[in-house]
């Protein structure tokens, strides 16, 4: 189960990743889980994406509304 801080994060991996924190306790929390990933930029920047799992999940949560 997520915390309502895992899911917001969640949410904002799918929605604005470039705006996250990679700080956040949260985010470990859904690498752990294989909700999000990591990326690389051409950058050289790090940034958190939805993995297939994430996707499913958040899917799954906005079809039973």
């Amino acid at each position: 189960m997520l915390s309502p801080h895992e899911f917001a994060t969640l949410m904002l991996v799918r929605h604005a990743p470039e705006q996250i924190d990679m700080n956040r306790a949260e985010l470990d929390a859904l690498l752990e889980r294989q909700l999000v990933m990591l990326e690389q930029s051409a950058e050289g920047r790090r940034h958190p994406q939805l993995t297939d799992r994430g996707r499913s999940l958040l899917k799954a949560l906005s079809a039973g509304s």
